[in-house]
């Protein structure tokens, strides 16, 4: 299974459309500041997307947060910004494991993390519009669940 893990794409899709037709995932998980793209971002996958409400999804009805099963593992999808991420991502993984996942997807930092402990992986795929980090390509990150149901993650930029 490759899932598509994209965030913080604000109106500005072009990269986003170009990554969907570039790998062809079964799934997308949007981590929120899709300001009313939704439907867009939906319409161009052949595959279920999942998006959740980011700090600049202003009158949306989007979930504020999802739990959602990939493969075997339990994954929490929330913005970040709730749980203070801009000062580092401790707080979203205590509360990930206080809530019993395997993984918490998050944005709003527009840097790309994957961050893995013995207890908890979190991932933020970084912005395909605005990108923060040293360099500032845009990113995404692809999971990839293996037939022996192990997860790997890649950081990927345009």
């Amino acid at each position: 299974m490759k899932v598509l893990i994209v965030s913080d794409t604000h109106r500005k899709n072009d990269n986003y459309f170009n990554v969907l037709q570039m790998h062809k995932p079964d799934m997308v998980i949007h981590c929120g500041d899709a300001e009313g793209s939704e439907y867009a971002l939906t319409e161009a996958a052949e595959c279920p997307v999942q998006i959740v409400l980011g700090n600049n999804d202003f009158f949306s009805e989007l979930p504020r947060e999802m739990e959602l099963n990939v493969g075997l593992y339990k994954v929490w999808v929330t913005h970040g910004h709730n749980y203070y991420v801009s000062m580092g991502n401790e707080t979203i993984k205590r509360e990930a494991i206080a809530r019993g996942v395997d993984i918490v997807m998050y944005g709003h930092t527009h840097r790309p993390v994957v961050d893995r402990d013995e207890d908890i992986i979190a991932l933020n795929p970084g912005s395909l519009s605005y990108p923060r980090q040293e360099g500032h390509k845009p990113s995404y990150i692809i999971m990839e669940i293996d037939r022996q149901d192990e997860v790997h993650f890649t950081i990927a930029y345009l």
